[in-house]
């Protein structure tokens, strides 16, 4: 039993409509929605999986077709060919998901690592994409795919090699909530990382460039933060929503969530699901009213 089916079993998000599911190589979760014109895809960070998103997908609007993938790597996704793979390398992949699920253009939500792939994707596939959402965006450290690893990445690899995942989570978790409650929940998601995916996604971090994707964007593009954040902190995403280009932006400014850390969608799902309302809408689609 795959990881994401093991979470739906024990949080009943089963009862909410939520399935498994697996498609060219990749399992994600999916909550049907009543109307299928623009589907909600969620792309989670480096020390998460699809099950971190369930809160948001049980917040979410029923008329939102919802689909929150395990990257490659993670839970039981086929790894990446490459080693050292970039964000565009993460985006085929998504590119191959969406192409077997037959999803068109989809606003696109990526948290933490998951915005440099969400950005990598519409870049490269505009025609896949009517919107962008980034929460708590990590930008990258924008070194050459095989060259030097920046030193707190590589203490990431480290770290997680000399505790194993349970005492690394236990370790590292507290640091991306602000709001305790949801701790369990953050700590079983980083529990669960394994290699050879977080070393992938570890190595796309340091060769990462999300302010220069995020640059060349013309679709629709929203950015958000907790006002707690120590991992992206506030400073760092307020330069992500600076990038956007005026003819993409849905507001001039970053929108900062009060009382929420790193783990923005599970610390504050219906905002994070407001918000994505308030892309729908800036994209004329009504799926924010009952």
């Amino acid at each position: 039993m795959s990881g994401a089916a093991r979470i739906l079993e024990t949080t009943g998000a089963a009862a909410q409509g939520i399935v498994g599911g697996r498609a060219d190589g990749i399992a994600y979760l999916h909550r049907p929605g009543r109307d299928k014109a623009v589907p909600v895809v969620l792309l989670h960070g480096i020390g998460s999986d699809a099950a971190s998103f369930v809160p948001l997908m049980e917040a979410l609007d029923a008329r939102f077709d919802v689909i929150a993938w395990d990257a490659p790597g993670y839970g039981t996704s086929v790894p990446l060919a490459a080693a050292w793979p970039s964000a565009a390398d993460y985006a085929e992949r998504l590119a191959g998901l969406l192409s077997a699920l037959g999803i068109g253009p989809a606003i696109v939500v990526g948290h933490s690592l998951g915005a440099l792939m969400a950005a990598a994707f519409a870049r490269n596939h505009p025609e896949h994409v009517a919107g962008v959402l980034l929460l708590s965006p990590a930008v990258g450290y924008g070194t050459a795919p095989g060259g030097y690893l920046p030193e707190s990445v590589a203490a990431r690899l480290s770290d997680l090699d000399r505790l194993g995942p349970e005492e690394f989570a236990r370790l590292r978790a507290p640091r991306l909530v602000s709001d305790v409650t949801v701790l369990p929940a953050v700590t079983r998601a980083m529990a669960s990382v394994a290699m050879p995916g977080y070393g992938q996604a570890s190595r796309m971090l340091g060769c990462g460039r999300l302010i220069d994707d995020v640059a060349a964007l013309t679709c629709p593009v929203l950015v958000a933060c907790g006002a707690e954040d120590r991992i992206t902190p506030s400073a760092q995403s307020a330069t992500v929503a600076s990038a956007v280009a005026p003819v993409a932006r849905v507001r001039d400014d970053l929108v900062l969530v009060d009382g929420a850390g790193h783990a923005l969608p599970q610390e504050r799902p219906n905002i994070v699901a407001a918000l994505i309302a308030k892309l729908a809408s800036h994209l004329g689609i009504d799926g924010g009213r009952e």
